[in-house]
């Protein structure tokens, strides 16, 4: 199945018809191809470039912009916190107030960046990070990561220790996600449906209990946002392997997590980094 979806530039503010005209993505359309569970697998239009290439932010002197902004599916405009703020820039300051009013001080949005699916989630891991472990009192957690065969990969603490991968380091208590599932590369959502694995709880362990995790709504599978590990993917287009650092796989039919995706604050607002565009070719 084709879709309408165009990956685009995002233009500059000036102009705000005329930029809005250039980048705005019918949620309609976006939804129906992307949220399509008897098609399953969507097929990008990519105009002949490269696929990763595509994905990167513009800078600000190509007229562009890297700030991942809110995505409202349409629907949800009177049910997630961000409601009224469809293709908005993303502020620090808005998840933090989001999280002020969760009973486990998490929130999480629906976002797009130079026009693919994201998600951004804050954890109170700061906060917590210093207490045992503990029903309710969510952190980060640092895991060791094996393939779908049991291999093991390596640890996510190689973010924090290897120079290397300095871009990744958790900071702000927020991650950033590239919101494609490993399974069929459907849109894994935060919260956007009720049920036991999306509820504002939270145990630790990177278990598929607890709640608070990113849900598939096509074939269900469930991603844990605060465990971390190292892992394995292939280029579905040349079927070279690439280690990335994500998220872990909870449940569900994905056979592995959702990577992370570097990240800056711009004063308040949440810029995305194109470090590391091996990690997106999974779904060309």
């Amino acid at each position: 199945m084709s879709r309408r979806f165009k990956l685009r530039d995002i233009p500059s503010e000036t102009g705000e018809d005329a930029a809005t005209a250039s980048y705005v993505i019918d949620r309609r359309g976006f939804l129906k191809s992307s949220f399509n569970a008897a098609a399953g697998l969507v097929t990008l239009a990519a105009g002949g470039v490269a696929f990763a290439a595509t994905l990167m932010g513009t800078s600000e002197v190509d007229g562009g912009d890297s700030s991942v902004r809110f995505w409202v599916p349409t629907g949800a405009e009177d049910t997630v916190w961000y409601g009224t703020q469809h293709l908005e820039p993303m502020s620090y300051s808005s998840f933090v107030n989001a999280a002020a009013q969760s009973p486990t001080g998490i929130s999480g949005a629906q976002g797009v960046w130079s026009g693919m699916p994201f998600n951004v989630v804050y954890v109170p891991h700061e906060e917590n990070k210093n207490s045992a472990p503990a029903e309710g009192k969510p952190r980060f957690q640092y895991m060791d990561g094996y393939t779908a065969e049991g291999k093991y990969v390596g640890s996510a603490y190689e973010m924090e220790e290897e120079e290397a991968y300095s871009a990744l380091s958790i900071h702000d208590n927020l991650i950033v996600l590239f919101s494609r599932c490993t399974h069929l590369c459907c849109i894994p959502g935060w919260q956007l449906v009720q049920n036991d694995y999306t509820n504002d709880t939270w145990l630790p362990g990177g278990t598929d209990s607890g709640g608070n995790k990113l849900f598939c709504i096509c074939h269900s599978s469930r991603f844990d946002p605060t465990a971390l590990e190292k892992n394995t993917n292939r280029n579905r287009s040349n079927g070279a392997e690439f280690e990335y650092f994500g998220i872990k796989r909870a449940g569900g039919p994905a056979p592995m997590g959702l990577p992370l995706i570097p990240y800056t604050l711009n004063g308040d607002v949440i810029e995305a980094l194109p470090d590391y565009i091996d990690w997106y070719t999974y779904c060309d």
